[in-house]
């Protein structure tokens, strides 16, 4: 059988739940699997590691390893290592290096004493010194929040002096099932023309800067924007859309994983020139990003940043879409043609389930042109 190689774009979870579902079309079609990462994330461990050391924040880059991990034990041992996230240590325990005096010790002190048997009043002042200076900072625990994959991820383009190295070394150790790129070698800023954020002015409009800021607005995204404006494609990414026979776009969070792909110039160029097909997973519930967004207008949006853009599927689930009309009418307006499954997990948080996801998909990558 011909491997088909599919391109999937997106970032975070969105991307995750996508990648585990063409995991599971595997045993009935043969995928040659490509993720391809937004790189504009700057908040927890990620938004840390790039203020702090530069380079591309690896959190998203990591969720895209972890879900196409093999399924050695070892290499799902190595994935579960990853994803790994380091605990803040709770105060009273010692620091490498330091002594703990032990039970008997802590218990023979005077309730009202210190480690050494003074008064701590006495400490404290004797800290803050003749000047009435504060005491110096409680220790600063470098590795709380900071998941493992990130750290190795960033150890990796620090010594390999490439992210694409770095990232076919990790997928390497945890026996990848596909390749992950980023959409740049270079990181983005991601900004949004936001309108309502402050109740009492709900007609003003204001920019809002950073990944994280745009995911959590409070307001409506009127516009979005990447800085610097035209980065860089990855030359790889380029290859691998102009080689595809499909490209995904979503599920995902539509204006911070999903659109910015449609923002990168020579991405945007490559996509629209591929003689591969596109494919669009529609998300089951909206995010404080995409309040007030119908399920309609989430196609608009791809048409409103990429306007020729074509695409020739779009894949829903039936309960989420609600009135299938106006989406039907929103996927011919991009020249596809809907496609009702049911792809969520039952109860619960709406997200998608990666084995019902991929059931749905078979037929649709395995189909002939």
């Amino acid at each position: 059988m011909t491997s088909r190689r599919v391109v999937a774009f997106g970032g975070g979870h969105g991307l995750s739940a996508s990648l585990r579902a063409l995991r599971h079309c595997a045993p009935e079609l043969d995928l040659d699997i490509t993720a391809v990462v937004t790189v504009g994330d700057d908040g927890g461990s990620s938004g840390r590691l790039r203020a702090e050391r530069g380079g591309l924040p690896p959190g998203d880059l990591r969720q895209a390893l972890v879900a196409l991990a093999g399924d050695h034990p070892a290499t799902r041992r190595s994935a579960g290592l990853f994803q790994h996230r380091f605990a803040a240590v709770p105060a009273g325990v010692p620091q490498l290096g330091e002594a703990d005096p032990g039970p008997a010790a802590r218990d023979a002190r005077d309730p009202g004493q210190g480690a050494d048997g003074r008064d701590p009043g006495a400490d404290r002042a004797a800290a803050t010194g003749a000047r009435g200076q504060e005491p110096q900072a409680a220790r600063v625990d470098g590795l709380a929040g900071h998941a493992v994959g990130n750290l190795v991820l960033c150890g990796l383009m620090e010594l390999l002096g490439d992210p694409v190295a770095a990232l076919d070394h990790a997928g390497a150790m945890l026996g990848a099932v596909g390749r992950v790129l980023p959409m740049s070698r270079q990181p983005v800023g991601i900004e949004a023309q936001v309108r309502g954020i402050d109740p009492a002015a709900p007609d003003e409009v204001r920019t809002v800067r950073g990944q994280h800021q745009v995911a959590v607005t409070t307001g409506r995204v009127e516009s979005l924007r990447l800085t610097p404006a035209a980065p860089p494609a990855c030359a790889e990414v380029i290859e691998a859309i102009m080689a595809a026979d499909w490209l995904i776009f979503g599920p995902g969070s539509w204006y911070t994983s999903v659109l910015p792909h449609l923002l990168v110039p020579q991405v945007a160029d490559a996509i629209v020139s591929t003689s591969a097909r596109r494919l669009v997973t529609l998300n089951l519930a909206a995010e404080k990003e995409t309040l007030g967004l119908s399920v309609a207008d989430h196609l608009a949006a791809l048409h409103w940043y990429l306007p020729e853009l074509k695409v020739d599927l779009v894949l829903a689930d039936a309960k989420a879409v609600g009135d299938p009309e106006p989406v039907e009418r929103a996927a011919e307006s991009l020249g596809a043609r809907l496609v009702l499954a049911p792809v969520a997990v039952t109860g619960g948080t709406p997200r998608h389930d990666p084995a019902a996801l991929g059931a749905a998909l078979v037929p649709v990558l395995g189909a002939d042109r």
